[in-house]
């Protein structure tokens, strides 16, 4: 049985998220996310005018006459929505966790995708693959997408993105609008991600707390690892240790920019004190403008 209060949720964020599909985001997802080509419709005569590439000669021998091939854009997509769902998810300072974050990204992306008739999957992964929802469409079937990340319950606590797009690659044989949702508090992720950018469309939403970011000064604190159990005493009152918690945060960070734009991959990023609705509005615009 789920939660009065999960279920009281899952409507919140169905009615925010649809609203947002509906009043903001009506028209940007299609512009921006094609279809996976051209797919043959049917056979006409000749017309003057018609491309002759397009004449289908085995018809037209048969017949005497000229004919053409008909196409059609094939605008039907598979998106697949990858979430982390590793321990670290559970943490933030401004009034929502990262998790649920992510669970209202999701939403976003998913309701927009069946909007423009897509299909919707979904990978839950920590270090290992926790979860797999095969692509489907409707309404029903994005609320159980929904209903998963917030009520699912991981069996492990650490994160292994790799593991996540092997299985990807594995299961989704077509190419896949892909959507990364993640801290990305991993390592070792750099070549098969690389690998699945080249073989799927691969969008990196990363979701970071402020407080990820920069320390406050409060003295002395004990920090726990929340994907290992660790626990580490620090002084937040040293100056010099707070810059070198912000630099070191600031290398990675920029680090993990320079390989996405060294591989061609889009990605958006998310902090968990500001809202979500212009970083993905400014990824949609960029976006268009590049493909247009």
């Amino acid at each position: 049985m789920i939660p009065k209060e999960v279920i009281q949720q899952i409507r919140r964020i169905e009615i925010r998220t649809g609203r947002l599909v509906s009043d903001i985001f009506s028209g940007q997802y299609e512009s921006v996310f094609k279809g996976r080509g051209m797919e043959f419709s049917e056979v006409r005569e000749y017309q003057p005018g018609d491309d002759i590439r397009t004449i289908d000669w085995n018809v037209t021998a048969r017949y005497g006459k000229p004919f053409v091939k008909k196409f059609i854009e094939e605008r039907e997509l598979t998106v697949m929505l990858l979430v982390d769902a590793s321990a670290s998810g559970s943490f933030g300072t401004h009034g929502r966790m990262k998790e649920e974050l992510a669970a209202e990204l999701a939403a976003v992306l998913a309701f927009s995708a069946i909007k423009n008739n897509d299909k919707v999957g979904m990978i839950i992964f920590t270090d290992q693959v926790e979860k797999y929802i095969l692509p489907k469409k409707g309404r029903t079937h994005i609320l159980r997408i929904i209903r998963e990340i917030l009520y699912f319950k991981p069996s492990h606590k650490r994160t292994d993105i790799t593991k996540a797009l092997e299985y990807l690659n594995e299961v989704a044989r077509r190419k896949a609008v892909t959507f990364l949702i993640s801290d990305f508090i991993s390592a070792n992720y750099e070549k098969a991600l690389n690998i699945t950018n080249k073989k799927h469309d691969v969008i990196a939403i990363t979701i970071t707390d402020p407080r990820e970011k920069e320390l406050p000064d409060v003295g002395l604190i004990e920090l726990e690892d929340s994907e290992t159990g660790q626990y580490l005493t620090v002084n937040t009152g040293d100056r010099a240790f707070r810059d070198k918690y912000t630099g070191e945060y600031s290398a990675r960070l920029e680090n993990r920019s320079r390989m996405f734009r060294s591989m061609g991959l889009d990605s958006i990023d998310i902090y968990t004190d500001k809202s979500y609705i212009e970083p993905l509005i400014k990824f949609f615009k960029l976006r268009a403008k590049r493909f247009r």
